[in-house]
Formats: structure tokens, sequence, C-alpha cells
């Protein structure tokens, strides 16, 4: 990929979202390409150690369309990872805010691009970040591309929404698109005091303040854990593939079910050895009432045709990566 508007020149990569926790790791895997990169946030974004990309940072509520409009101007690329999971749970923000950052953004981002044409050649790639959640909690075990959707949550329809308009708009060539729909992603990623890394990260922080740990299920349910670093290197495999990606979502995911009955154990037996404190108890609590059927049923993504098509594959053991975020968060300064 070259940039579009001089021939030979580095591409302009923009990354929409990137202090969050896949963001932020999406750019440190990009710093490391000789591209032209974009980080667009509410916040500051560092620049990452040893760098080899021409790094801007931006900053803005991309809610705000004339601050979207200015930060994806000129790009070759996209990567979509503005997302808002909150008050779909009961944690406060309501249905409209959350479809302003998860449906909305995409809505303006595609308006900017169509107001700038092609006048530059190429359509611009937009990536988004989906959910497997979208196919709802009927989907089949493990789902794949071909599962009807049926989302049941709001945040899920959000996500729908943004994504059905950008397949649309790939179909008409106002760009090129592609969803790219993630399972549960754990792992370090963030900057150091950001909170936003899943349930895995909680309940880790969990069993280092001694707490207990709580499922809402027998422990049964399977989940398809994906490490935030091959995540990553998920988008960073549809931008080198941008022919064979455009048009269509795709699922990922390892392939595996984990039960999170004994992924819970096996943090709390991990915390246990880096403190020397016993391990916390693992136990079932009834499910709250902000609960979800897809809370209560297992998932797991088969991305067979990622793969096929990108080249790309999971690389890191979830042992592997259940120490590594232990260790990351127990090194962390208290808050």
């Amino acid at each position: 990929m070259t940039g579009a508007d001089v021939p030979g020149r580095p591409p302009l990569v923009t990354v929409l979202g990137a202090s969050g926790f896949v963001g932020s790791v999406v750019v440190a895997a990009l710093s490391r390409r000789p591209v032209r990169l974009r980080t667009v946030a509410r916040g500051p974004v560092a620049v990452p150690r040893g760098a080899r990309a021409d790094v801007e940072r931006c900053t803005g509520d991309l809610t705000d369309r004339d601050v979207l409009r200015a930060a994806v101007a000129g790009s070759d690329a996209i990567v979509h990872l503005v997302s808002h999971g909150a008050g779909w749970r009961g944690e406060g923000a309501s249905d409209e805010a959350l479809g302003r950052a998860n449906a909305g953004v995409m809505s303006a981002l595609l308006e900017a691009l169509l107001e700038r044409g092609h006048a530059r050649g190429a359509a611009a790639l937009v990536l988004f970040a989906g959910s497997t959640s979208q196919a709802g909690p009927g989907a089949p075990i493990p789902v794949d591309e071909s599962a009807p959707d049926a989302p049941t949550s709001p945040y899920d329809r959000q996500k729908q929404a943004a994504e059905r308009e950008l397949l649309a708009a790939a179909a008409q060539g106002t760009v090129r698109g592609a969803s790219l729909r993630l399972p549960t992603v754990y792992g370090r990623g963030a900057p150091a005091g950001r909170k936003d890394r899943g349930v895995l990260a909680a309940m880790v922080r969990r069993a280092l303040a001694g707490e207990p740990l709580t499922m809402w299920h027998d422990g049964s349910v399977l989940r398809d854990l994906l490490h935030v670093d091959d995540t990553a290197r998920a988008f960073l495999a549809a931008l080198d593939h941008p022919e064979a990606v455009t048009g269509r979502h795709w699922v990922l995911g390892t392939g595996q079910g984990e039960p999170l009955g004994r992924v819970f154990r096996s943090i709390a037996d991990g915390v246990a050895a880096r403190t020397g404190r016993p391990p916390v108890p693992v136990t079932a609590v009834p499910p709250p009432a902000h609960a979800l059927p897809t809370d209560l049923r297992s998932t797991v993504a088969n991305s067979t045709r990622f793969r096929t098509a990108t080249g790309w594959r999971p690389l890191t053991p979830l042992d592997a990566g259940l120490a590594d975020l232990i260790a990351d968060l127990a090194d962390a300064p208290p808050d």
C-alpha cells in the first residue's frame, strides 16, 4: 500500500480510538512500519519507542463531525476502533450516547469519505472492529461468517448498524471496507492507569486485591480468548490484504473454547504464585439483572476463512498471555 495522493509516498494510516486497549497495541505495531501514522483519541497518545513510522498525534471528540473530518483527511487506510460498551450493562450512559460512539462515528466517517470522493485515486480502506456477539445468543458453536445475525443488546445492534453501513458503502465503491469481529480480547495493552482491558484483567485485579472471583454460571461456559497482540496482528494482516478482505465481515478467534471456571482458577493460582498468598476463592453467584443471554452461553469463533484469506493465525498461548497480564498488573503502580 502506497500513498494515493503522491505515488511512492508512504501511506497514511489513521487509527481512531488509538489510546484504547486494542488501539494502543495496533498503534505500537504500526509504528514499527515505514508508514505515516496518525493517532486519534480523546487524550494524548505516546509515540512508541523506536518508532519507524512518521507519527502525527491528534486529539478530539470523534462524535464531533468536524473533528472527525479533519482526523481522517488524506488517509489511505483507517482502523476504526472507537467503541463504547457502558450503559448496556447498567453503567450509566444512555443508549443514545452509546450509539453516537458505536454507530454515529461510522456514519460521519463514511460521509467524510464520500465528500472526498475518488479524486485521490483508490478509495480508502476502512477496517472496523465488530464483535462475535453480534450473531446473538442463538449462534452456532463455533460461530463463523455464515451465521445469521440476531443481536440482543443495544451494543451489538449498534455494532451491527455500523458494520452494515460500512459494507454497503464498500458495495457502492465509496470505500474499501471490512469488519473484523472480535471475541473476548485480553492482555496487557492500554497505557498505565487505563482499566479498559476486559473481564480477565478485572479478575486479575480482584485476585491481587484478595477478593473472590465470581462467575454468573457454574464455570462450564466456554470463551474464545484472543490475545491483544494477536488481535493487532489481525488488523495489520487485513491492511496487507485489502482486496482479499474488503466487502464483508470476518470472524476472529483461536478456535478454542476455554471453560471460564478453569480460566478464573488459573488466574487465582497465578496471582497466588506471584504474591505468595493463598489463591482467592472462585465462586458461582446468581447473574445480575443486567446480564445478557450471551453472558451465560458459550462462544467459540471459527476464523478459518480469515486465516485462509490473509495468512494470519493466533500465536500467544493462553497460559503465557495470562502470566504476562498478571505480571503487568502486579507491577503496576497503585491508583
